[in-house]
């Protein structure tokens, strides 16, 4: 994302602007803003030419005067009163604060995902301790209870989303635990296929929204770049969930025979007993936002000084002045829900959503009963689901960081499909039924390790809506494609294609050629609208800018001066 001034007319702002705060010197004079060439993102940058007293406040349209006033946030903003366009920090103020805000909030925002995965694919664990015969069900239905669950889960995301900015993250995630939690380990006394149908929809209900919700309300205190590299990590807790899941399956399945209940009951249940202790926890562990940090679990002064609480808000509304344009418990009303449903420049991450993870979902969610097919036995089965999670974790980081090193989001992004090809044609060409079962866990292993790019599109998402409206509904628009990805992922394999699944396969390998153009025919927009913005911008005078700051109808990423990530 990119919002353009003219230098001059920053020049100018600097000049012009007075203030008695943090930005002036002894001598009442502004202090300088930091280059932009001096920010390290990434440790390895910093080894050299680092300078930790070096200002980091960077240049942004509150520096003009004639802009400024066009971006001001709103009376009701919440963190208004620690706004100020003199504020001046260094970096090593900003890292130390970073690290601080990670430590608070992004890693209890972690061990919520981590409570969301547990709950969401234990189903998985559970199909290797007699599941579908203990119902009286079959892969088919197996594949309809996957099919409702992610229906209910994509249909729940708009709405839990709406009602999340309404009355604010910090109250509606737990809640939303909690219920969940509760629907979880209701599920120890299923009986049959509709108890199991019944359970998924509950569950889809009430986890949708979940993962969107918590993105908005990490966008209150990370900068866009920031947010794409914590998502990472985000999605790094939920492959480590699943590792840690096969070891507590592994454990809680030999359970089996306890008061005459299968394992698998005990495994719904207990571990939907440490969502209900987490869901708990988070109504007294999440802030509704920087400012809002005080109470009487977290302490009278908060988390975050007055200094840090001003850097925290003027360091991220400097790198997107737009999140100073609603209240964090302001809900989006049918207007502007509308407005943001018919933004069509985001429809091409939404398409992406649809497609990208297909080719891999479908194989995930069959390897459990691929590997016992293959003759491994219950707790082995277990163990060979995590070799492919710690590759996925490393190529996911991996992927993310060079998304953000380079600038090239679409181009990283596809790599995921370059290295998912392979495997899949391999599917396709070999019985995997009569292949060497140690060669075909290795293709497994290494198809389902593919560098996910899920993290990157998420924050590439959130760059380009350049609204606090148009962020949340967006949120939650691509992650009900990617719902609906998961919904074709789990009919791609059918009973009467078993069990080499030929035409499954061939879908499969269909689709990640597609998803190839697809990558590009997005960059390829994003490239053309950006440059037909720029003939447009680099055509007017610099008044002519000022003129169309001041009087534009244009909201968000619909704004001459707005660029889009690609």
């Amino acid at each position: 994302m990119a919002t353009l001034f003219p230098e001059s007319l920053l020049k100018k702002g600097l000049n012009e602007l007075i203030s008695a705060h943090d930005g002036t010197d002894s001598f009442g004079e502004l202090t300088p803003l930091g280059a932009p060439s001096d920010e390290r993102r990434f440790w390895f940058q910093r080894a050299k030419e680092y300078n930790s007293e070096a200002i980091a406040t960077q240049p942004s349209v509150f520096d003009n005067p004639d802009t400024a006033k066009e971006y001001q946030p709103r009376a009701d903003w919440e963190n208004l009163h620690r706004f100020d366009p003199s504020a001046r920090w260094t970096w090593g103020e900003e890292y130390q604060l970073i690290r601080k805000i990670d430590l608070r909030i992004m890693v209890f925002a972690c061990f919520m995902f981590a409570a969301l995965e547990l709950d969401r694919s234990n189903l998985q664990q559970a199909l290797t301790d007699n599941f579908l015969n203990d119902l009286g069900m079959n892969t088919n239905d197996y594949n309809l209870g996957n099919t409702v669950f992610r229906l209910s889960f994509l249909c729940a995301e708009l709405p839990s989303q709406l009602v999340s900015k309404w009355v604010g993250p910090d109250r509606w995630i737990p809640t939303q635990m909690v219920l969940w939690s509760a629907v979880a380990m209701s599920q120890y006394g299923m009986q049959g296929k509709n108890t199991f149908l019944v359970c998924r929809a509950l569950l889809g209900i009430l986890q949708g929204g979940f993962i969107p919700d918590v993105i908005l309300y990490l966008s209150y205190f990370y900068k866009h770049h920031e947010l794409s590299l914590r998502l990472g990590f985000f999605w790094t807790a939920m492959n480590i969930t699943d590792i840690i899941a096969s070891f507590l399956a592994f454990g809680l399945l030999h359970l089996r025979g306890v008061q005459g209940q299968s394992g698998w009951r005990w495994l719904f249940l207990l571990e939907g007993l440490t969502t209900l202790l987490m869901g708990l926890s988070a109504y007294v562990l999440m802030p509704p936002g920087p400012c809002q940090t005080a109470n009487c679990s977290r302490g009278k002064s908060g988390w975050f000084s007055p200094r840090e609480e001003t850097v925290m808000v003027n360091r991220v509304i400097r790198d997107d002045p737009s999140k100073g344009t609603m209240h964090n418990r302001e809900p989006i009303t049918p207007k502007l829900l509308w407005k943001s449903l018919c933004d069509f420049d985001l429809w091409p991450l939404y398409i992406i959503g649809l497609t990208f993870e297909t080719p891999m979902t479908t194989p995930k969610q069959y390897l459990t009963l691929t590997l016992r097919d293959l003759g491994f036995n219950t707790f082995v089965t277990n163990l060979l689901t995590i070799p492919s999670t710690v590759i996925s974790i490393i190529t996911m980081l991996a992927i993310t960081y060079l998304s953000e090193v380079t600038g090239q989001l679409s181009w990283v992004s596809i790599i995921g499909q370059v290295w998912t090809f392979p495997f899949v044609v391999y599917l396709y060409v070999v019985d995997v039924n009569t292949a060497n079962k140690w060669a075909v866990w290795v293709v497994m292993t290494l198809l389902l390790g593919f560098p996910n790019s899920h993290a990157i599109q998420v924050g590439w998402n959130s760059r380009n809506s350049n609204t606090v409206r148009s962020r949340t509904v967006s949120a939650a628009m691509y992650n009900m494609c990617v719902q609906a990805s998961a919904i074709i992922s789990s009919n791609i394999y059918r009973a009467d294609d078993s069990p080499r699944y030929r035409r499954g396969n061939r879908v499969l390998v269909s689709l990640v050629v597609a998803n190839i153009f697809i990558y590009t025919l997005t960059k390829i927009y994003y490239v053309w609208r950006n440059a037909s913005r720029d003939r447009k911008w680099n055509a007017m005078t610099d008044q002519e800018r000022v003129h169309y700051i001041e009087a534009t109808k244009d909201e968000g990423n619909r704004r001459l001066d707005f660029r889009f990530a690609h």
